[in-house]
């Protein structure tokens, strides 16, 4: 959840780690710091509360020209958002900034009580104590911090430089993320690669366990037993100009207005319209396993559970034969679940790095049942966890608020959907329907969004204003009535909730007064005039309804958006574009940060 960045080398490290820490914005966060050392080896340290913009102005009147530092946006989890829990802390001898939780701090912190007085309430001041209590003239840098990580339980990505080690950064990670870019006599490290982008196209990744001695010209890679390891060094995706707004007011905007260029990425080598087919590389399935599957279980959290969600309903029209579970991350991984035989798991992650479904993730390897990633952040801790799987190839997502990921996440389940499909010998007609209309999405969605953004916006404005609100919808409209109302309380801070149509009277039409408004996500299928008589009953009690549909057939509501497509089974990807497009004019109506919605972080590394 929060950033970090450590950089040396020939470069004045204030500035690096300030830009670093600029590109973790969207990452969430309440406080900033940063900690450098400089050539005579003295030390400084800047925190400040707030954006990264008041840790500038803080730095104006305390310049720090050393080469070598350390720098953190935390989102507070132990103590509250104060200058003295900010990072990086500062222990005798130790700097160190610190993502994740050491869970047995309390009685670590009782133990060094004794030794040091504490100034902050995190459980990260306890980390640094600790390491600076086994660091002295009889033991390296890199001996301290790994005998205090042999005693901590929880997680950790930490960064430490030490005065007394003045040329080199100790590395170490466990269940949280950690790269080290590898550049010409300078080495950076980052909690996530955009913040090294253009300084390095090189880097290693951290897996858990391990620990790495960083100095200008070289990278030393070691387990908590100090024995050697042979870091592997890896290329990284992506460049600049996709971590920058590229002219949009918001990143969250520019990417929803850039879905079809990135679903074409997803897209592309994967769907064979003429042919009717569509192939995934990566999966490490082989014919027969695909064959002999039986039960499919697909895993996520938040955004990445409802694209399972409605993948799902795809995948059950084309493999009938197939039982399909969808399940929450946090919640499965605590459960007494039973997989059977020929179960294949499949973990949706955006960041690649989600700790619940990490975590799930190893729940269910211990079953001995193969796993699947479906990810966008290339080199994540899942995508290598997984036995198989593939990237959807959506770009750096940098707006907290999930869009264009959910759309590649659902079009690559579909794809492997319909290798499934094939496998099992299902409706071949049907399987070509779906490659159609994946290869006609992305123009779908360009139309869609060109064609209706000044009404949406137009439709934002005149709703902004009230308290609450619905959104229903049936079959595949559902799920991206989840999602929609997921986005609107992300972004606006509006209170929202989704239900099936069905269930409407079930209890939810008891909330409908004048404070309420309500989508209604309306598709024209074989439940239309269904999903009509919810909406009758909607009308009938004063309901202020917004109708997003592709039909063309009347409707009695306060407003309706029509869309003209040919699609028949993807048209609920072309409303759930709209819904994106509402969430975010009413945050901007709302004055609201769109980009960094309070309260949340992009990447949940921590339970």
């Amino acid at each position: 959840m929060c950033g970090i960045v450590g950089y040396l080398g020939g470069r004045v490290a204030q500035d690096v780690l300030v830009n670093g820490l600029k590109r973790l914005e969207y990452r969430g966060y309440d406080s900033a710091g940063i900690a450098t050392l400089d050539d005579d080896g003295k030390a400084g340290l800047t925190r400040a509360v707030g954006k990264i913009i008041a840790l500038e102005q803080k730095l104006q009147s305390a310049q720090q020209d050393g080469h070598l530092g350390i720098g953190h946006t935390r989102w507070a989890t132990h103590g509250g958002v104060t200058e003295r829990n900010a990072h990086p802390h500062h222990v005798g001898n130790i700097y160190l900034v610190h993502n994740g939780i050491i869970e047995n701090y309390r009685e670590l912190k009782a133990e060094l009580s004794k030794q040091y007085k504490f100034k902050s309430d995190t459980d990260s001041e306890v980390l640094a104590a600790l390491i600076d209590s086994y660091y002295n003239n009889d033991r390296s840098l890199k001996d301290a911090v790994a005998q205090a990580l042999k005693r901590v339980r929880g997680t950790y990505g930490i960064v430490v430089f030490s005065p007394l080690a003045p040329k080199e950064l100790i590395v170490a990670r466990l269940g949280s993320p950690l790269i080290i870019g590898v550049g010409k006599d300078e080495t950076m490290v980052a909690s996530d690669a955009s913040a090294l982008l253009g300084y390095t196209e090189k880097a290693i990744y951290l897996n858990d366990g391990e620990l790495a001695r960083c100095t200008p010209q070289s990278v030393d890679l070691f387990n908590l037993n100090l024995q050697q390891l042979n870091p592997q060094v890896e290329t990284i995706e992506g460049d600049v100009a996709e971590i920058q707004k590229g002219g949009y007011d918001h990143f969250l905007l520019k990417e929803i207005m850039e879905q079809a260029t990135t679903l074409r990425n997803a897209l592309s080598g994967r769907i064979d319209a003429k042919e009717g087919s569509m192939r995934l590389g990566g999966l490490n399935l082989s014919p027969d396993e695909l064959r002999s599957l039986e039960h499919l279980v697909i895993v996520g959290c938040g955004t990445a559970y409802y694209a399972g969600l409605l993948a799902s309903y795809y995948l059950e029209q084309l493999v009938p034969d197939l039982t399909i579970e969808v399940v929450i991350a946090s919640e499965y991984r605590y459960r007494s679940f039973h997989l059977p035989k020929h179960s294949v798991a499949v973990v949706i992650s955006q960041s690649g790095e989600t700790a619940d479904t990490l975590a799930c993730l190893r729940e269910i390897k211990k079953h001995g049942v193969k796993t699947l990633g479906i990810v966008n952040a290339v080199g994540s801790t899942i995508a290598r966890e997984v036995d198989g799987g593939s990237y959807i190839y959506a770009g750096p997502e940098i707006s907290v608020a999930s869009t264009k990921a959910f759309t590649a996440q659902v079009a690559t389940l579909v794809i492997f959907g319909g290798m499934l499909a094939e496998a099992h010998g299902a409706n071949k007609a049907l399987i070509a329907e779906f490659a159609e209309e994946l290869d006609a999405l992305p123009a779908q969605i360009d139309q869609t969004l060109q064609k209706h953004q000044k009404d949406i916006k137009k439709l934002a404005e005149k709703y902004a204003q009230y308290q609450h609100a619905m959104y229903l919808g049936r079959d595949t409209a559902y799920p991206i009535s989840l999602e929609g109302a997921l986005k609107l309380k992300e972004v606006s801070y509006l209170h929202a909730e989704a239900y099936p149509a069905g269930e409407l009277k079930h209890g939810p039409i008891a909330l409908i007064d004048d404070r309420f408004f309500e989508v209604f996500n309306l598709l024209d299928n074989r439940l239309f005039e269904k999903s009509l008589g919810a909406l009758h009953e909607l009308r009938a009690r004063g309901g202020k309804v917004i109708v997003l549909t592709n039909s063309q057939k009347e409707v009695d509501a306060d407003d309706v958006v029509r869309i003209e497509t040919p699609l028949r089974h993807l048209a609920p990807l072309l409303l759930n574009v709209l819904q994106q497009l509402f969430a975010y004019y009413v945050a901007v109506a709302k004055g609201n940060d769109v980009d960094q919605p309070r309260n949340l972080a992009k990447s949940v590394t921590v339970e």
